[in-house]
C-alpha cells in the first residue's frame, strides 16, 4: 500500500511515456521503503503488455529486477542506520521504543518468510527489507528470499494484469489486488499478535487461580 497521491490516469500516462523504466523504478523505490504506488505501476505495465503497448517479458523482467534491486538498497538502509530512524518515526506516531524492540524480535524470528511473503502484503512490502537490515539478517540469506519473493511477486502481478486486464476494467483489477493486500495485512497482524495475547491471557488466568494448601 502507498499514499494515493497519483491518480490512475497519471500513472498510466507515466507508464506509457517511460515504459519499462517506469515499471523498474516504480517498484524499486517502493521496495526500498518509499511509499509510492509501485504495485499499481506494475499492474499498469502488465495491462499495457496485454494491450500490445509493451512487451510482456520485458515488463516481467523489469518488475522483478526493480523489486530485487530496491529491496537490496532498503536492506542496507536498515542495516546501516535504520533503527535510529525507526525509533524517531515511532516517536512521531507515539510508538514506544520497547514496542519497537518487541516488533523487531518478532520480525527477526520470521525474517525469511516476511521478506518473501511481504511482497503481497500492504505496508509490509515497504517495511520488510529495511526491517531485515535492522535485525541484521545475513545478506546472502536475505538475497535468497529477496530474489525468490521478487520473482514470484512480479510473475503473479504482471501475468494477472496481462490476462485479466483484457476481461475486467483496470480500476477493478487494482481494487481487487489492493483489497487482497489489506486482508493479508490483517492476517499477518493477527498472526503476530494473537499468540502473544493468548499466552498473556493464559498467564493471567494462572496467576488468578487460588493456591491450594501446602503450595
Amino acid at each position: 500500500m502507498s499514499f494515493e497521491f497519483l491518480s490512475l490516469e497519471t500513472i498510466q500516462d507515466i507508464a506509457r511515456q517511460y515504459g519499462y523504466l517506469a515499471v523498474f523504478f516504480g517498484i524499486a523505490l517502493e521496495s526500498l521503503g518509499i511509499p509510492i504506488p509501485g504495485e499499481t505501476i506494475t499492474l499498469v505495465g502488465g495491462f499495457l503488455a496485454g494491450s500490445g503497448e509493451l512487451d510482456y517479458w520485458l515488463v516481467l523482467g523489469t518488475a522483478g529486477g526493480g523489486a530485487v534491486v530496491g529491496s537490496s538498497i532498503g536492506y542496507w538502509i536498515g542495516r546501516l542506520g535504520g533503527w535510529a530512524l525507526l525509533v524517531r518515526a515511532g516517536r512521531l506516531f507515539r510508538v514506544s521504543e520497547e514496542q519497537l524492540t518487541e516488533a523487531k524480535t518478532q520480525f527477526s524470528e520470521n525474517a525469511g518468510r516476511a521478506v518473501f511473503f511481504g511482497r503481497f502484503v500492504a505496508f509490509l512490502r515497504i517495511l520488510a527489507s529495511p526491517m531485515a537490515g535492522i535485525v541484521e539478517m545475513p545478506f546472502p540469506q536475505f538475497m535468497v528470499f529477496n530474489i525468490a519473493g521478487g520473482t514470484v511477486w512480479a510473475s503473479v502481478m504482471v501475468t494477472l494484469s496481462f490476462f485479466l486486464g483484457r476481461l475486467v476494467p483496470l480500476e477493478q483489477l487494482i481494487s481487487w489486488v489492493a483489497k487482497f493486500a489489506i486482508v493479508a495485512l490483517i492476517l499477518v497482524v493477527a498472526w503476530f499478535t494473537v499468540p502473544g495475547w493468548l499466552e498473556s491471557r493464559k498467564l493471567k488466568q494462572s496467576g488468578d487461580q487460588p493456591s491450594t494448601p501446602g503450595e
